[in-house]
């Protein structure tokens, strides 16, 4: 099943939901309006919009996630690295490394990760 989209907005109410759930409605109204300055029927409309797309559910006005943050991180990676690299991970690395200075512990790692993935790729 494909990652459903989350805009920005929708983001950092997940990033509530995600840090409270399983959480009642009402106290989602709360937080939102505490945290993005959201009044009810805005939060209102976002749960019931990311419902209907698979991002939440809703169930006796208890609030639950469907999809994981690292699950969206991943889906606007793939979308960032496909509209804007050609698909090509090496030119997103290469970019990115060219436009943020990356400290040794960074640099050993993301060697770290890449020899992971060429040692479970060998299993």
């Amino acid at each position: 099943m494909e990652t459903p989209k989350v805009f920005e907005s929708e983001y950092r109410f997940c990033l509530i939901l995600w840090e409270n759930e399983p959480v009642k409605s009402s106290e989602l109204v709360k937080l939102c309006q505490q945290q993005l300055g959201w009044k009810p029927t805005t939060t209102y409309t976002v749960i019931k919009r990311l419902s209907q797309r698979g991002v939440l559910k809703n169930e006796n006005s208890t609030v639950t996630s469907l999809v994981s943050q690292e699950q969206i991180q991943a889906a606007e990676i793939d979308e960032l690295v496909e509209k804007k690299f050609g698909g090509s991970l090496p030119a997103f690395v290469a970019a990115f490394a060219r436009s943020h200075r990356l400290s040794r512990q960074e640099i050993d790692e993301v060697q770290r990760m890449i020899d992971q993935f060429r040692e479970e790729e060998t299993k």
